[in-house]
């Protein structure tokens, strides 16, 4: 091959590279769009914030395990070690704790305040990736993260409440955003290798294993009172665990991880024109100045990107 033919062959790479960048940012947002839906379906939930959170992984197994069975891959696709099944596990724990605090928080303060708290995890993936995997950032990135959480807050100013009453469950909220920040680190180091399928597969059961023992603990009533109840529960688990968060996970592989965790900051935009749609809830022009600084945070932060970004090990 030729010099100019081996120029046109990684052209035509490059341009197959970013057409698949730019896909996965697409799947990303409405990855991040889905979730959005999540607190409804948890502050509706006819059982305990433990139980709904064990229920949204129990009842995403069934279309996890069809979508792994027959998503492809065949005989060529690499075993599992067992140090995957370490690491899927170590996911599925970080997943089991944002689930689980986070659907707390909920209980103890506004919806709000726990979804933008639960939503500084890009503070915790920047900070985790610069200790621990040496990831250096642009100043640019940095604006724009900042400026997607400036955002954020002022997008939910007028329902962000701050009082002793909700004090634990804004504790809860961050720390829930610290889970969630190990959770996505551990799964764009997972998706090196792994297919999405095979992630939420196991991530979701081992998260579901983890978070038996803590719905048993709660003492909470874990049954559904009705089918409207069971229709809940399965809703979230669809909507949020296997729509949602597999596009997250495929968008892992493609992006880097830092980014993508600024790019969920478009979570609480689509939350709050669903609470506007759903509930009449109003949208002043506050909120619409917060929208647009979160996607303008986002937009500087794709294009300030990683000074380095080293492939995944």
């Amino acid at each position: 091959m030729g010099t100019g033919e081996k120029h046109l062959a990684a052209e035509k790479i490059l341009k197959g590279a970013e057409r698949v960048e730019r896909l996965a940012f697409v799947l990303l947002i409405v990855g991040a769009a889905a979730i959005a839906f999540a607190p409804i379906f948890v502050r509706v939930s006819e059982v305990g914030p433990v139980s709904t959170a064990f229920y949204r992984m129990v009842l995403a197994v069934p279309a996890l395990a069809l979508w792994l069975r027959w998503g492809g891959g065949g005989d060529d696709e690499p075993k599992l070690e067992r140090r995957e099944y370490l690491r899927l596990a170590l996911a599925g724990f970080f997943f089991a704790g944002d689930m689980s605090l986070w659907h707390f928080s909920i209980h103890y303060t506004t919806i709000a305040n726990a979804t933008l708290l639960a939503n500084l995890a890009p503070i915790f993936v920047t900070l985790f990736g610069y200790v621990l995997f040496k990831d250096r950032f642009t100043g640019l990135f940095l604006a724009g993260m900042g400026l997607a959480i400036l955002g954020a807050v002022t997008l939910m100013s007028d329902s962000l409440q701050l009082s002793r009453q909700s004090f634990i469950g804004d504790i809860l909220g961050v720390v829930t955003a610290v889970f969630y920040a190990s959770y996505i680190l551990a799964v764009g180091r997972l998706r090196a290798r792994l297919a999405t399928r095979v992630i939420m597969f196991w991530s979701t059961l081992f998260c579901a294993l983890f978070l038996l023992p803590l719905t048993w603990l709660s003492g909470e009533a874990w049954l559904p009172q009705s089918a409207y109840g069971w229709w809940v529960l399965i809703g979230l688990a669809l909507t949020a665990q296997v729509f949602g968060q597999g596009l997250i996970a495929y968008a892992l592989a493609h992006l880097p991880v830092a980014f993508s965790s600024v790019s969920l900051l478009f979570q609480p935009v689509v939350a709050a024109l669903a609470a506007w749609a759903l509930f009449g809830e109003a949208l002043g022009p506050l909120q619409g100045v917060g929208a647009l600084v979160v996607l303008l945070g986002v937009a500087l932060a794709r294009l300030g990107g990683l000074k380095k970004h080293k492939p995944i090990a």
